[in-house]
């Protein structure tokens, strides 16, 4: 009986969901270029379980490249009104519309001139009414058995926002670079590093010059503790790498050939990778390829880092 009650509850909040296809039209066009054009920040507002998913669309909207944030419908009135600044647009969440403290927000941001947009279950609400434009997220019916609870009205409505805050972003052109710089902790932070910020540089890098003696390679690779070291010309540029598995196939072959120069006994066209390459991928590189380092080149060629793979897995990608 549990199990028919639940599935009963998502058939009927995915078919709310889906009735605000229906409900997007021109109210909706005119929100997202008010909010595009506007030279402030989108304050969004409201109170009980419609202000708990105003809080939620604007954390996505600021996340996705439109600067928001939220105000407590409840609050403002006792000081938080200095939130709301010229230039700001105002988008009021109501299920019910006609919750006092909302209504009364967007009729005092109205009288301040600011552009007062709302998004309710009832499209001839007060709050409707109080406000310049307003989106629709009307429902058939609640999923709360006792068609009172808001179920399937605030889900239509966490849709809409986020379906009006994804057209903002890419009205915006925000882009997958945008998206990581506003997300650099945790899990998608470590998603979006580059290899610019976890590569070796400096004297951590090993390398040597072509002309020098296999002895200072071996040296070079033993200093530097990565299994491997590239080999430079004069200019810095990258001629190729010696590793350990390199090692192993010359000493295999003629142990003579370490008394050779590092010019000499470098494997040439090593893989590299840039700078601006996301770290996921140089650790899909690394693994594709069955090896555990990279150099990282500039533009003309020279050497300007490397990385180990340990130094991914320590980073956490």
């Amino acid at each position: 009986m549990s199990l028919d009650a639940a599935r009963e509850v998502l058939r009927i909040e995915a078919e709310a969901v889906r009735r605000q296809i229906d409900n997007l039209g021109p109210p909706f066009l005119e929100a997202v270029a008010a909010i595009e054009k506007s030279s402030g920040r989108l304050c969004v507002t409201g109170i009980g379980k419609s202000g708990l998913i105003g809080q939620k669309v604007a954390a996505t909207l600021a996340s996705t490249g439109t600067p928001a944030y939220f105000l407590h419908a409840g609050e403002a009135s006792h000081g938080d009104l200095g939130m709301l600044m010229p230039g700001d647009v105002l988008l009021a969440f109501s299920v019910s519309g006609e919750t006092p403290e909302v209504v009364r927000l967007v009729e005092f941001a109205r009288t301040r001139g600011i552009r007062t947009l709302a998004m309710t279950a009832v499209p001839d609400s007060a709050v409707a009414r109080a406000a310049e434009t307003t989106i629709s997220v009307a429902v058939p019916r609640e999923a709360c058995p006792l068609n009172l609870a808001p179920t399937a009205s605030t889900t239509a409505m966490l849709a809409m926002g986020d379906a009006l805050a994804l057209s903002l972003s890419e009205r915006r052109g925000f882009k997958e670079e945008d998206f990581a710089a506003l997300h650099p902790g945790g899990s998608l932070g470590r998603r979006f590093l580059k290899v610019r910020d976890l590569m070796r540089n400096g004297r951590r890098v090993p390398s040597v010059p072509a002309s020098s003696a296999m002895t200072e390679a071996i040296h070079e690779m033993s200093r530097k503790m990565m299994g491997i070291t590239a080999v430079v010309d004069g200019d810095g540029r990258l001629l190729g790498v010696i590793s350990d598995g390199d090692l192993r196939r010359l000493l295999e072959q003629d142990p003579a050939q370490l008394r050779r120069t590092a010019g000499d006994c470098c494997r040439p066209n090593p893989r590299t990778v840039p700078a601006e390459e996301f770290a996921s991928t140089a650790l899909d590189t690394m693994r594709r390829n069955k090896i555990t380092s990279l150099f990282i080149c500039d533009d003309g060629g020279r050497l300007a880092g490397a990385l180990h793979m340990h130094d991914l897995l320590a980073a956490g990608i």
